[in-house]
């Protein structure tokens, strides 16, 4: 059976996920702000909660109507075949969200969307009680400029949590967020990938990933797998095909940050990963890190002056950052950061520059390829850091 599907994620993740659905041999519909709209069999539901590094939903769309007064919610809600997803024991939470849409108050479409499909499973199971004490079905609405999308969450707890990283530090970066940061990076296998704020070391983990080509969700659970209308041989043959589909690399990444607790965390958490072997942690300074004559490319998420650091401290450490990773010889450097003058503390104006958020806070990926120009120090001479 096809299935119109959606999948969620981060503002400014949206071209990555719509070039992984291709890849993976999906047919995308739609594009808006953080949602991507696309078809598929049962094996995209199951294939796609496993190998998306930046989703952080799938969802199954039920149906999709014009809904201006809470009438036509109901009615519209209530039109759909929601018996063939949900039984009659089956939970049916609903949670969603309105933007720019006659029907704002949340509370008020949850109630009535609700009611509505309580209704459409009592007629459709013949039956005047909904027990409520079997399988969770989750149901998310989005209002959208008038327009209500029903659907039925089939991942469970959000995709970015892969399952490595049970502690994180004091501002931990979403594992979906990394991976599009490590994505515009491009790792290669000879060129050395480090971070060096590694905290829970969740970039070069994810970078690892990448390039073992190992499914991030391939150890966790999803809560389409209780689902009675996708076969579990699907979700068997979506888990045996990310197993054999692990490659041996030669890719090696640093992950060093000055905290030792820190570096515990990243240690522990590449372990859980499966990616250890290619993942070297240690503590170092990242104002002291050299090349060592190799080629390179440094990514980063250096403090930003809210969750840790003040903000005088974090622009103090930008200027410093520039000033030394101006010694990394023809080394890239990718760094992502809330602060709108950190190139200017930097020192250097990047060559490119990507809006994306982290969470709720909008950021800037500076990436800076090309060898700073020289520099003439307060006695006229060059100076190429």
């Amino acid at each position: 059976m096809e299935y119109d599907l959606v999948a969620t994620c981060l503002f400014g993740l949206e071209h990555s996920l719509g070039e992984e659905i291709d890849r993976l041999g999906y047919k995308r519909r739609e594009t808006i702000d953080g949602r991507v709209y696309f078809s598929g069999g049962e094996d995209a539901i199951a294939r796609m909660n496993i190998w998306t590094r930046y989703a952080e939903r799938i969802l199954i769309e039920v149906g999709s109507f014009e809904a201006l007064t809470f009438t036509e919610l109901f009615d519209g809600t209530k039109s759909l075949p929601w018996e063939r997803c949900i039984g009659k024991n089956d939970k049916f939470p609903v949670k969603g969200h309105s933007i720019k849409s006659a029907l704002f108050s949340i509370p008020d479409c949850q109630r009535i969307i609700n009611k509505a499909v309580a209704d459409r499973l009592m007629s459709a199971h013949r039956t005047s009680v909904l027990p409520e004490t079997d399988k969770l079905c989750q149901i998310e609405f989005f209002i959208f400029k008038d327009r209500a999308t029903l659907m039925i969450d089939t991942s469970g707890a959000p995709l970015h949590r892969r399952g490595y990283r049970p502690e994180s530090n004091d501002a931990p970066l979403r594992e979906t967020l990394a991976a599009e940061l490590v994505n515009i990076s491009r790792p290669r296998e000879d060129v050395l990938f480090w971070d060096p704020m590694c905290g829970s070391g969740t970039i070069p983990i994810e970078a690892a990933m990448r390039m073992k080509n190992i499914a991030p969700g391939a150890k966790r659970y999803f809560a389409g797998e209780r689902f009675r209308f996708i076969p579990k041989e699907t979700w068997r043959h979506a888990r045996e095909e990310a197993a054999d589909s692990v490659v041996k690399t030669k890719f090696e990444a640093y992950a060093s940050d000055i905290d030792e607790r820190a570096v515990e965390l990243a240690r522990a958490n590449a372990a859980r990963a499966g990616v250890d072997d290619c993942v070297r942690v240690f503590r170092e300074d990242a104002l002291g890190i050299k090349t060592g004559g190799r080629r390179g490319t440094v990514v980063c998420n250096p403090p930003y002056g809210e969750r840790m650091m003040t903000v005088r401290e974090a622009e103090e450490l930008y200027r410093r950052m520039g000033e030394h990773f101006r010694t990394l010889d023809s080394w890239q450097i990718y760094i992502i950061s809330s602060h709108e003058n950190f190139p200017r503390l930097y020192g250097q104006r990047p060559d490119k520059t990507k809006k994306l958020y982290n969470g709720m806070i909008p950021c800037w990926y500076y990436q800076y390829f090309r060898r700073p120009a020289p520099r003439a120090d307060h006695n006229g001479k060059t100076d190429r850091r």
